[in-house]
């Protein structure tokens, strides 16, 4: 089984005002930055040999510039890496760009029906955590060579509940910082 190394993008000012994302473009902001320096020079210290690691990102340019950083703080070229769209953050449809709290505002049902059963929700026209806990799945099972993963938040949690057989309301709960990053090995995650 390959081992992987699954880095969460930088913090982005929309990560800072809690709005959801989802699959907008949005880029990092100077902590992100700094996050992700932080995260390069962490695996320059863990990886001897990354010759032998694949490098992929989401195609989103929040995850293509953490990768970059990564890659820059390993003392490799940043751009030699390729993207994966099956990476992509989780799809919140007509709820992008938008906070929770305005969401309640705005659309209250909605959000009430999502909170209900936030699992299976595609209320907002986008993904509900189901699908892209199978879309992860599935990625999981394609990895045939030890790699560095740059990705995002939801799809972080779905691959990790899928690794540890969390039940669902686990699974959506998981923390999903954005200044560490976690490795997959043997069905054992560990963070650093």
């Amino acid at each position: 089984m390959p081992l992987i190394y699954f880095i969460r993008h930088g913090q982005t000012d929309w990560n800072a005002e809690r709005r959801l994302q989802g699959q907008r473009d949005i880029p990092l902001n100077d902590t992100g930055r700094s996050q992700a320096a932080r995260n390069g020079l962490r695996l320059r210290e863990i990886i001897t040999q990354p010759a032998d690691f694949e490098f992929v990102a989401s195609p989103l340019s929040r995850t293509r510039e953490t990768m970059e950083i990564v890659r820059r703080e390993m003392g490799l070229g940043v751009e030699n890496f390729r993207t994966d769209p099956a990476l992509k953050e989780i799809n919140y449809g007509n709820w992008e760009g938008f906070t929770m709290a305005e969401l309640e505002a705005t659309d209250p049902d909605a959000v009430k029906m999502r909170a209900a059963d936030k699992w299976n929700s595609n209320v907002h026209g986008g993904e509900s955590y189901a699908m892209l806990s199978e879309r992860a799945r599935n990625w999981f099972q394609s990895v045939d060579r030890d790699s560095v993963i740059v990705s995002h938040g939801a799809f972080s949690r779905c691959l990790r509940g899928h690794i540890l057989g969390l039940e669902q309301r686990e699974i959506i709960n998981l923390e999903v910082p954005q200044d560490r990053f976690f490795s997959i090995r043997q069905g054992q995650i560990d963070w650093h």
